[in-house]
């Protein structure tokens, strides 16, 4: 088991590298120019070019990446162009949201989504079963910038009209209580609802067709005890692990979500940034993005291995 911990952490080097590559170029071909956005598109090209030359723009490809590969070996993710603070502080001030926001919309779709993908497998091909895979393939259908939308539209215009309310059911946009958390984690949700209902069906409509599953009924076993006890926690197996690449994904696919209701988190620092051509910003967002993500699958891996102990030997 160590061996195999030891190579899944030693694969993540190599895949941060290349996310770190990636970034670097794409934010390079991208156009535009940062030293517009900084200097002002009315700035002299001797203005624009002395700030190039401040900001290393001037330099070969390769060298801007050695530089900036140096700095980020030792914890230097820069500073923001459009603020001048260190963006490892930035990022670390917008993180707590959007894991506040990620873990509360994982908890609703696990709770939501698995127990409907048990209700869809207890009665298979019944309404029971009809109902709750159209509302997962709802959730997977509903772009979820129009999903925000249409909950901001009803909860804060229609509804409190229809009641003669003069303030919003929950508010729209930004942070602060538990009443702004309801619709983006809805929104936010959502998919993950759906695929974890998914998931969960077709799991359990494979253990229940097991035998140790027919011995349990033919012993006398009652049908909550045979559903709960036995099928269900051999089914949750691969549910836990897609859980746990939905929450990496959750954290990296909040930047809709997070800009539709205003939500401070690092989704909409990414977006604020692109827009201005922060390029420290936005390469230290999308870096952190994608070694949390790595961590997460990473951590889901151990955790599979630990469940199943057929995939460490493979």
């Amino acid at each position: 088991m160590t061996r195999y911990i030891i190579r899944r952490i030693l694969l993540v080097i190599p895949v941060l590298f290349g996310a770190s590559v990636l970034v670097f170029i794409a934010l390079r071909l991208a156009p535009g120019d940062p030293a517009v956005a900084i200097a002002g598109e009315l700035a002299t090209p001797e203005l624009k070019a002395q700030v190039r030359k401040e900001m290393g723009l001037n330099e070969p490809l390769p060298v801007q990446y050695g530089i900036y590969l140096s700095k980020l070996l030792r914890g230097d993710f820069g500073k923001s162009i459009k603020t001048g603070s260190p963006v490892i502080e930035e990022i670390i001030d917008k993180v707590p949201n959007t894991i506040l926001l990620a873990t509360t919309s994982l908890t609703l779709a696990a709770i939501i989504g698995i127990l409907l993908g048990i209700l869809a497998s207890i009665r298979p091909y019944s309404w029971v079963d009809g109902g709750s895979m159209t509302m997962a393939l709802l959730g997977v259908s509903m772009p979820v910038f129009w999903l925000g939308l249409m909950l901001m539209a009803f909860f804060a215009v229609l509804l409190p009209r229809w009641m003669g309310l003069k303030e919003p059911i929950f508010p729209p946009t930004g942070i602060g209580t538990w009443q702004h958390l309801i619709m983006p984690t809805i929104t936010l949700a959502a998919t993950s609802m759906a695929i974890l209902a998914r998931m969960t069906r077709a799991t359990m409509l494979e253990v229940l067709r097991q035998d140790y599953v027919r011995t349990s009924r033919a012993k006398g076993l009652r049908e909550r005890a045979v559903i709960f006890r036995h099928a269900l926690r051999n089914a949750l197996i691969p549910v836990v692990t897609i859980m746990g690449l939905q929450f990496g994904i959750l954290l990296s696919g909040a930047v809709l979500t997070e800009t539709v209701f205003a939500w401070p988190g690092i989704g909409r620092l990414l977006v604020d940034s692109i827009s201005f051509r922060d390029y420290p910003m936005v390469q230290g967002v999308i870096l952190f993005i994608a070694v949390g993500f790595t961590f997460v699958n990473l951590a889901v891996d151990i955790l599979y291995a630990f469940l199943d102990p057929r995939i460490r030997y493979s």
